[in-house]
């Protein structure tokens, strides 16, 4: 089990659960985890993020599809809600937002079927995510979004690590200045498997597995 504490610097009301240690994701090693657990189930919490990451985005975005990566549709539900909110100034020509979440293949491929395609194909996209520290999951829902004709218009996520992809700022609640050591390499070169320290959890979107 790891250790699992509160950053003591809090945005709005969301608070934000990190370990330190030695972690390995698919297609890195990292030295923090980040627990999104809480916002992406917890409706109060949720409902704190999409008012954060919603004044990105208001007024100045059209959105029409919000595309939920590792397992946000909850946030995504609240963030869709945000935007459509009366008050807010929405260029959206729509009256409602699809909120989807893509089905992956034996190849770890997005795709989506054909009853889905419309609410992508022609469509204003945003990509949401838990976290965005490499860019290598983000960068597969650019992919399959233009594949499936649609636009993508924004990337929003609770924790970011890089500032832009594909042109396109990332828009986050914490960010790299509230982790300023935080590190992510590639296996082959990770300082911490090259000192002999052990792995303390392989770790994922949907939590971690203490080894």
């Amino acid at each position: 089990m790891i250790d699992i504490n509160l950053l003591p610097v809090q945005h709005g009301n969301v608070p934000l659960r990190f370990a330190h240690g030695h972690f390995a994701t698919n297609h890195s090693h990292i030295n923090y985890y980040i627990d999104i657990t809480y916002p992406k189930t917890r409706l109060s919490e949720a409902k704190s993020v999409a008012k954060q990451l919603v004044l990105n985005f208001v007024n100045n975005t059209p959105v029409d599809t919000i595309l939920c990566l590792d397992g946000t549709a909850v946030i995504g539900a609240c963030l869709a809600d945000e935007l459509t909110k009366s008050g807010f100034r929405s260029i959206n020509k729509h009256d409602t937002i699809y909120v989807v979440e893509p089905e992956y293949n034996s190849n770890s491929q997005m795709i989506f079927r054909e009853n889905i395609q419309p609410m992508i194909r022609g469509k204003h996209v945003l990509i949401l995510m838990a976290s965005c520290t490499t860019g290598f999951t983000a960068g597969k829902g650019m992919e399959a979004i233009g594949y499936y004709g649609g636009e993508v218009v924004g990337v929003a996520a609770l924790y970011r690590a890089v500032d832009e992809l594909n042109g396109l700022p990332v828009r986050s609640v914490y960010s790299l200045a509230d982790f300023p050591d935080y590190a992510s390499y590639d296996f082959r070169d990770c300082p911490y498997c090259k000192a002999g320290v052990k792995i303390d959890a392989l770790v994922n979107s949907y939590g971690y597995s203490s080894i």
